[in-house]
């Protein structure tokens, strides 16, 4: 017994490492969600704007929710890329604004233009809850049927465009077909 005493500290100590050691390499832009291959959480809110809205007012094709807020520096710069896409019209944006006061948010939008189809207003965080949002911006890639496909944390940039959400849609498109 006494050996045991003896060397526990040591199996211990090696445990702890080794996690910590593992937690090393992971990347934190693969953040799991389990509403992947689900369908988006139901909700009752309304626009910044001030117009009601729910999951029926969501587009019946595939888009992108991307959460943001006015605070939020990333969010600024990955802005650019969802106005390119808003002028093309090449993918329909919904935005979450997260955490955020409406006058902000406005003035935000307008200043920098505004990309989205709408922005839902998330003011106590409780819809960026049900979808797991660890905080802004995440960019959601939702199907035609309202699933949840692909999950992106940190800025949505042209590269991430390019090398993550357009094989991502080109799969869901094929799949479709």
């Amino acid at each position: 017994m006494g050996k045991i005493k003896f060397y526990l500290p040591a199996v211990f100590f090696i445990a702890i490492a080794i996690l910590l050691w593992r937690g090393l390499y992971l990347d934190t832009r693969t953040l799991p969600s389990m509403l992947i291959d689900k369908p988006m959480p139901p909700f009752s809110l309304s626009t910044i704007e001030g117009s009601p809205i729910s999951n029926v007012d969501l587009p019946n094709q595939i888009f992108l929710l991307n959460v943001w807020g006015s605070y939020c520096l990333p969010c600024l710069i990955e802005h650019p890329t969802f106005m390119r896409l808003n002028e093309e019209g090449a993918i329909p944006v919904v935005g979450v604004n997260y955490k955020d006061r409406n006058d902000l948010a406005l003035e935000w939008l307008e200043t920098n233009g505004d990309p989205f189809t709408f922005s839902i207003e998330d003011l106590d965080g409780r819809f960026g809850i049900d979808l797991g949002v660890y905080g802004a911006p995440e960019t959601y890639l939702v199907d035609a049927d309202g699933v949840i496909r692909y999950r992106h944390v940190s800025v949505l940039d042209e590269t991430v465009w390019q090398e993550e959400f357009i094989p991502a849609i080109a799969e869901l498109r094929a799949e479709s077909n």
